[in-house]
């Protein structure tokens, strides 16, 4: 991919991963919306970087997502790259929680949302030149961890689609690309439950050069290791993570 002179669409931009995917392609040379639930945090991104457009938006919503659309192709008719990366983990035990709004909306938005956006941006993709879809998937995708359940089964769900949608525009001007993070050192999930993780920077920095190359499927870390990893492999590495 060429990092310059794109005009890509991050969901869930104003933080984590999302942020540092966005100050990246600036950098580079491309045009830049963000999207997200909270206006606070859309607009101190702003702060930070007033050449970055940002958009609120409800992706738990089917109205939400096409309002969203509307708007993109309406003020920003050549975008050329969606990144999927708007994300929310709960932690979760089913012998003691019921609460299924909370489970619904994390289906939504990790899940719901990537699928439907893909399909309502799909038409104007096809006019522009180098189009891209990336859905930011995990290495939970391979290796469940169980206090989160419903995260873990939604990120094993957007890898089988993104094999599958890869299959469907095979034909099309359009790549599919998929990010697969490690744990990451953001607030998902509450704040301060993945300091273990690796620097954002780093991560994102592997990223931009997988992305520069060319790759598909770019994982980093223990995602690269689960990734390519044998199913034996993946039962001793559930058993580790679920001890």
């Amino acid at each position: 991919m060429n990092l310059a002179g794109n005009t890509v669409l991050i969901t869930g931009g104003a933080t984590g991963i999302g942020l540092a995917l966005a100050e990246r392609f600036l950098q580079a040379g491309s045009e830049v919306i963000i999207c997200g639930r909270r206006q606070s945090l859309l607009a101190e991104a702003k702060s930070r970087h007033p050449e970055l457009h940002t958009l609120p938006c409800d992706l738990a919503a089917e109205a939400g997502r096409k309002s969203l659309v509307a708007r993109v192709a309406q003020e920003f008719p050549r975008l050329n790259v969606l990144i999927n990366n708007a994300g929310i983990q709960h932690r979760t035990r089913f012998l003691q929680e019921q609460d299924w709004e909370k489970f619904r909306q994390e289906i939504a938005i990790n899940f719901e949302a990537p699928v439907h956006l893909a399909a309502l941006f799909i038409p104007l993709l096809q006019q522009q030149d180098d189009p891209a879809i990336v859905n930011v998937s995990s290495a939970l995708a391979f290796v469940p961890f169980a206090a989160a359940p419903i995260y873990c089964a939604t990120k094993a769900a957007l890898h089988s689609f993104t094999l599958s949608l890869r299959h469907h525009l095979a034909a099309t001007p359009i790549r599919v690309i998929e990010i697969l993070p490690p744990a990451v050192n953001t607030d998902l999930g509450g704040p301060h439950l993945h300091l273990h993780g690796v620097p954002v920077a780093e991560f994102v920095d592997a990223v931009m050069a997988g992305l520069k190359k060319g790759e598909l499927e770019i994982g980093y870390g223990t995602a690269e290791k689960a990734r390519k990893a044998s199913r034996e492999q993946l039962d001793e590495l559930f058993k580790l993570l679920n001890h």
